[in-house]
Protein backbone atom coordinates (compact mmCIF):
# COMPACT_ATOMS: atom_id res chain seq x y z
CA UNK A 1 0.00 0.00 0.00
CA UNK A 2 0.98 3.60 -0.85
CA UNK A 3 0.17 6.61 1.44
CA UNK A 4 0.65 10.46 0.53
CA UNK A 5 1.28 13.04 2.56
CA UNK A 6 2.83 16.52 2.35
CA UNK A 7 5.61 18.38 4.07
CA UNK A 8 6.39 22.07 3.96
CA UNK A 9 8.69 24.44 5.59
CA UNK A 10 11.70 25.30 3.81
CA UNK A 11 12.47 25.95 -0.18
CA UNK A 12 10.37 22.97 -2.14
CA UNK A 13 14.19 22.39 -3.84
CA UNK A 14 15.56 21.35 -0.38
CA UNK A 15 11.94 19.16 0.53
CA UNK A 16 12.24 17.14 -2.78
CA UNK A 17 15.89 16.34 -2.10
CA UNK A 18 15.51 15.60 1.05
CA UNK A 19 12.57 13.21 0.35
CA UNK A 20 14.10 11.84 -2.51
CA UNK A 21 16.76 10.60 -1.12
CA UNK A 22 15.13 8.38 1.02
CA UNK A 23 14.18 4.45 0.65
CA UNK A 24 10.71 3.23 0.73
CA UNK A 25 9.41 7.23 -0.32
CA UNK A 26 8.15 6.16 -4.32
CA UNK A 27 7.60 9.62 -5.56
CA UNK A 28 8.12 13.54 -4.61
CA UNK A 29 5.86 15.95 -6.40
CA UNK A 30 7.73 19.34 -5.53
CA UNK A 31 5.35 23.12 -5.66
CA UNK A 32 2.89 24.51 -3.87
CA UNK A 33 0.05 23.09 -1.37
CA UNK A 34 -2.85 25.11 0.46
CA UNK A 35 -5.27 24.42 3.24
CA UNK A 36 -8.36 25.81 4.58
CA UNK A 37 -8.07 29.61 5.90
CA UNK A 38 -5.74 31.39 6.94
CA UNK A 39 -3.83 28.74 5.64
CA UNK A 40 -5.09 28.68 2.30
CA UNK A 41 -2.47 30.96 -0.12
CA UNK A 42 0.27 28.78 -1.59
CA UNK A 43 3.06 27.82 0.55
CA UNK A 44 6.40 25.57 -0.83
CA UNK A 45 6.18 22.24 -0.15
CA UNK A 46 6.54 18.58 -1.00
CA UNK A 47 4.00 15.89 -1.93
CA UNK A 48 5.35 12.88 -0.81
CA UNK A 49 3.89 9.04 -2.00
CA UNK A 50 5.27 6.72 0.30
CA UNK A 51 5.56 2.19 1.53
CA UNK A 52 4.59 2.32 5.18
CA UNK A 53 6.33 -1.33 5.36
CA UNK A 54 9.58 0.72 4.52
CA UNK A 55 9.42 3.87 5.97
CA UNK A 56 6.89 4.79 8.86
CA UNK A 57 4.96 8.42 8.89
CA UNK A 58 6.90 8.90 12.13
CA UNK A 59 10.01 8.62 10.86
CA UNK A 60 9.15 11.00 8.34
CA UNK A 61 7.72 13.44 9.87
CA UNK A 62 10.78 13.09 12.19
CA UNK A 63 12.74 13.83 9.20
CA UNK A 64 11.00 16.41 8.24
CA UNK A 65 11.38 18.02 11.42
CA UNK A 66 15.09 17.64 11.43
CA UNK A 67 15.77 19.80 8.15
CA UNK A 68 14.34 22.89 8.46
CA UNK A 69 13.86 25.43 10.67
CA UNK A 70 10.51 23.77 12.36
CA UNK A 71 11.07 25.51 15.79
CA UNK A 72 11.57 29.20 14.37
CA UNK A 73 8.76 31.87 13.52
CA UNK A 74 10.36 33.65 10.42
CA UNK A 75 8.80 36.61 8.80
CA UNK A 76 8.95 34.13 5.53
CA UNK A 77 6.44 31.94 7.33
CA UNK A 78 3.54 32.53 4.81
CA UNK A 79 6.01 31.55 1.68
CA UNK A 80 7.75 28.82 4.30
CA UNK A 81 4.97 27.18 6.22
CA UNK A 82 5.90 24.70 8.33
CA UNK A 83 3.31 22.34 8.25
CA UNK A 84 2.24 18.62 7.72
CA UNK A 85 -0.68 18.19 5.16
CA UNK A 86 -2.78 15.54 5.29
CA UNK A 87 -5.77 14.14 2.98
CA UNK A 88 -7.89 11.99 5.61
CA UNK A 89 -8.80 12.14 9.10
CA UNK A 90 -6.63 9.08 9.89
CA UNK A 91 -3.60 10.50 8.88
CA UNK A 92 -4.41 13.70 10.34
CA UNK A 93 -4.92 11.85 13.81
CA UNK A 94 -1.65 10.16 13.36
CA UNK A 95 0.61 12.97 12.55
CA UNK A 96 -1.13 15.15 15.11
CA UNK A 97 -0.21 12.21 17.63
CA UNK A 98 3.51 11.59 16.26
CA UNK A 99 4.23 15.46 16.61
CA UNK A 100 2.74 15.80 19.92
CA UNK A 101 5.13 13.25 21.16
CA UNK A 102 8.01 14.24 19.36
CA UNK A 103 7.58 18.04 20.93
CA UNK A 104 7.35 16.10 24.36
CA UNK A 105 10.62 14.30 23.71
CA UNK A 106 12.62 16.49 22.43
CA UNK A 107 11.56 18.91 24.61
CA UNK A 108 11.01 21.67 21.91
CA UNK A 109 8.45 24.16 20.56
CA UNK A 110 7.53 22.87 16.97
CA UNK A 111 5.86 25.79 15.21
CA UNK A 112 4.75 23.03 12.37
CA UNK A 113 1.24 22.77 11.72
CA UNK A 114 -0.88 19.66 10.89
CA UNK A 115 -3.08 20.96 8.26
CA UNK A 116 -5.36 19.66 5.53
CA UNK A 117 -3.76 19.63 2.06
CA UNK A 118 -6.78 21.42 -0.13
CA UNK A 119 -4.47 21.77 -3.35
CA UNK A 120 -1.18 20.78 -4.94
CA UNK A 121 0.48 22.72 -7.60
CA UNK A 122 3.14 20.75 -9.10
CA UNK A 123 6.24 23.64 -9.99
CA UNK A 124 7.27 24.46 -13.12
CA UNK A 125 9.04 21.75 -15.49
CA UNK A 126 12.50 23.01 -15.25
CA UNK A 127 12.60 23.67 -11.36
CA UNK A 128 11.55 20.18 -10.60
CA UNK A 129 14.42 17.34 -9.75
CA UNK A 130 15.77 20.48 -8.95
CA UNK A 131 18.77 18.90 -6.65
CA UNK A 132 19.15 15.47 -9.21
CA UNK A 133 19.60 18.16 -12.46
CA UNK A 134 22.38 20.82 -10.30
CA UNK A 135 23.66 19.18 -7.40
CA UNK A 136 26.59 21.55 -7.93
CA UNK A 137 24.16 24.71 -7.84
CA UNK A 138 26.01 27.43 -5.53
CA UNK A 139 22.02 27.14 -3.71
CA UNK A 140 22.53 22.80 -3.51
CA UNK A 141 26.36 23.12 -2.05
CA UNK A 142 25.11 25.65 0.10
CA UNK A 143 21.88 25.09 1.12
CA UNK A 144 20.83 21.03 0.26
CA UNK A 145 24.66 19.86 1.34
CA UNK A 146 24.42 20.38 4.70
CA UNK A 147 20.61 19.15 4.88
CA UNK A 148 21.60 15.93 3.06
CA UNK A 149 24.80 15.10 5.60
CA UNK A 150 22.79 15.95 8.48
CA UNK A 151 20.21 13.54 7.52
CA UNK A 152 22.81 10.74 6.17
CA UNK A 153 24.76 10.84 9.67
CA UNK A 154 21.33 10.59 11.66
CA UNK A 155 18.99 8.59 9.72
CA UNK A 156 21.76 6.54 7.35
CA UNK A 157 19.74 3.39 7.64
CA UNK A 158 17.04 5.26 5.71
CA UNK A 159 18.82 6.86 3.19
CA UNK A 160 19.26 5.37 -0.57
Amino acid sequence: MINEIGFGGGCHWCTEAIFQSLRGVKKVDQGWIRSHPPYDTYSEAARIQYDPEIISLATLIEIHLLTHSSTSNHPLREKYRSAIYTLDEDSKIKSLEILNDLKASDKKDYITRVLPMVEFKLNEEQFLDYYKNQPDAPFCKRYIHPKLKKLRAEYANFTK
